[in-house]
């Protein structure tokens, strides 16, 4: 009797998990637009920086992409006060550095079947020329563009982040990036009598973007 009972009391509940079982469908795999266009903000040793990028989805894993941004290098030597009517001095300092790297590569997903669509990790590679601009420190800095100097170097960067969220219109992401660049006529010079053929420096990035 006590085992009739039972069967007669687990029997709904066994019946009704199956009928739960059946209501959910598999979930199907997300798909994102093909195309991104978008931007990045940086931010760096030597302060805030800008940047613009189209990417392409080549397959599920890998990405192509193009993009380009501008920043400013500072020596690590580099120490600044402000003096009494407000101006920024830094002693020894010769020239303002920028550079403007254009950078072509791959991006690859990390992890694709083990984690959800809501978070992307991926790491990156890019390579191209880098720009690099210099302007006399002694001059204010709007006007110390008349008398910039360009050259041109070789760069690239290598970098790690993740892209955020299931929004099908609107990128939202992160990532670190360590950029290099080697210049091949004598460098430049930003501290006084130092000469620098080698830019580097990592970069913490959030990237904006809209997906067509």
């Amino acid at each position: 009797m006590r085992k009739l009972a039972l069967i007669l009391l687990l029997s709904p509940m066994f019946l009704f998990a199956q009928k739960l079982g059946d209501v959910a469908p598999p979930v199907e795999p997300m798909t994102f637009p093909a195309n991104t266009l978008g931007l990045d903000i940086m931010i760096g040793e030597g302060g805030f920086g800008l940047g613009g990028f189209y990417r392409r989805e080549l397959s599920d894993e890998l990405t192509g992409f193009v993009d380009f941004s501008i920043s400013e290098v500072k020596d690590e030597r580099e120490f600044e006060y402000i003096d009494y009517w407000g101006r920024i001095i830094v002693v020894g300092k010769q020239n303002r550095i920028f550079q403007i790297p254009f950078s072509v590569g791959l991006q690859y997903r990390l992890f694709k079947e083990s984690l959800t669509e809501n978070l992307r990790p991926y790491i990156a590679l890019g390579v191209g020329p880098n720009l690099v601009v210099t302007t006399p420190f002694e001059k204010e800095f709007f006007s110390s563009f008349g008398s910039a100097k360009a050259q041109v170097a070789f760069g690239g960067y290598a970098g790690i982040g993740a892209n955020f969220g299931i929004n099908k219109r609107n990128l939202l992401g992160l990532n670190v990036r360590y950029y290099y660049s080697h210049l091949f006529n004598g460098g430049v010079e930003g501290m006084k009598g130092v000469f620098r053929e080698n830019l580097s420096g990592v970069y913490l990035t959030i990237t904006l973007g809209t997906m067509y």
